[in-house]
């Protein structure tokens, strides 16, 4: 595989900073890059944009059959690998990414509605495919441990969208939510041309064995799973807002979200940077990395917090800056301002539960979150719109904190106690022999 010995063991300092770096320069791009798309749209029509997007979301993650997680997590063990992994990869997503956008065809409508159904196929063709290869292409580079590239790739992609709804501000001013959607796919090919093409010449050419599809289904399965199950408590709430036909609202909701998801780039970084390390620990159990877990968490519970009031004290600034359409959005992010916090807590203990090989316990974490996030959605959502989201959100990665902890120190618990009982037995044979 070329170049792979010029990559010298990353240390999560290291791999963090570019991370940082990476996910900084994504901060001020995205910024700007949602600022221009939401007043080149409207509220109107970014919220139809948005409960298209939320589907595609939710069910994108089964077009690659979790076969990114699975390169990583095998690969971190064993780099010879690699070749393989990727070609599996690259064959499990255009083969399943197209039957998700033809079955996105089929039920779109009666899910979100004429509006947003109306784009859900373009919307899908780019995040189906074209964006999950991208993300792929960033687990390659993080398996081994040269988080400099998945910073890049993550940079670049954000950057050529930035350019994408620059050019349409400059030609229409405001644009349809049509014209956004093709301009996105565009985007989105492009991207993941350069990103495959950047892992096959540096990392390793794909080797395609079809057999590996299908051994590696269930533990792919499982992962996408568990990544759905993570879309559903993020995106059903802006799918219903769109099936309820409240788009304006899913318009001023999804903003203030996306502030939220903006705000949690820095925690998302250090815990892409501290997952191959996870891996490592965790073929010792979720006891050897409970230590490295409470250092993540004394890293990111801070930035939380100061986020979070930083998030409620500005929110009214939003008007100002992307429209008086999104006004509401101001209360909006004032009651969503504490999910950074709850998201420190459930992913610190969540990367240790899938970096021991528990990945099932925390899958079922997430499966819970889904369905208490549904059933609230159901009951709020037409009684309180937008506000009813917001609870439900907040209630929602406030139960998956306290889940991922709660079986995380059950199952430490379990180990230690599988480790001293043969020590016990042990001690009391040699009493019985004196």
């Amino acid at each position: 595989m070329k170049f792979i010995p010029t990559f010298k063991e990353g240390s999560l300092a290291r791999n963090a900073s570019w991370m940082f770096l990476g996910q900084g320069m994504s901060f001020v791009v995205q910024a700007a890059y949602f600022i221009l798309l939401a007043r080149l749209l409207g509220s109107q029509q970014y919220g139809i944009f948005v409960g298209a997007f939320a589907l595609v979301s939710i069910v994108s993650q089964y077009s690659t059959m979790g076969s990114g997680l699975v390169m990583l997590r095998h690969v971190s063990q064993d780099r010879s690998k690699f070749g393989e992994y990727w070609g599996n990869v690259i064959l499990t997503t255009f083969s399943v990414g197209f039957l998700v956008i033809i079955l996105l065809k089929v039920f779109s409508k009666w899910i979100v509605g004429p509006s947003s159904a109306s784009v859900v196929v373009l919307v899908a063709l780019g995040e189906c495919t074209c964006a999950r290869l991208s993300e792929c292409a960033g687990q390659a580079f993080q398996a081994f441990e040269n988080l400099r590239w998945t910073a890049t790739l993550t940079t670049l992609t954000n950057i050529t969208r930035l350019i994408a709804v620059g050019v349409l501000m400059l030609l229409f001013r405001h644009a349809t939510v049509m014209q956004w959607a093709t301009t996105s796919v565009i985007v989105s090919v492009i991207s993941a041309i350069v990103a495959v093409s950047a892992v096959s010449y540096l990392i390793g050419r794909p080797k395609f064995r079809p057999r590996l599809l299908v051994d590696s289904a269930a533990e792919g399965i499982g992962f996408s799973f568990a990544c759905s199950t993570t879309s559903v408590y993020n995106d059903l709430d802006k799918t219903m807002l769109s099936h309820y036909g409240m788009t304006a609202a899913n318009g001023v909701y999804s903003m203030a979200y996306k502030v939220i998801d903006i705000s949690c780039a820095p925690i998302r970084a250090l815990h892409s940077a501290a997952f191959p390390k996870f891996c490592q620990k965790g073929m010792e159990g979720a006891r050897a990395s409970i230590d490295f877990t409470k250092q993540l968490l004394r890293k990111t519970l801070p930035y939380a917090l100061v986020a979070a009031a930083g998030m409620f004290l500005t929110a009214r600034f939003i008007p100002m800056i992307v429209g008086k359409s999104f006004e509401s959005s101001v209360p909006a992010l004032q009651w969503l301002c504490l999910i950074p916090a709850f998201r420190t807590f459930h992913l610190s203990a969540g990367d240790a539960l899938t970096g021991a090989g528990y990945q099932r316990y925390r899958t079922t974490c997430q499966l819970l979150a889904a369905s208490l996030n549904f059933g609230l959605n159901l009951f709020m959502i037409p009684m309180w719109s937008w506000r009813g989201a917001a609870w439900s959100s907040l209630m929602t990665d406030g139960f998956l904190a306290a889940a991922n902890w709660f079986v995380l120190t059950t199952l430490i618990r379990k180990e230690r106690h599988a480790i001293s009982e043969p020590v016990i037995v042990r001690e009391t044979e040699m009493a019985d022999v004196a």
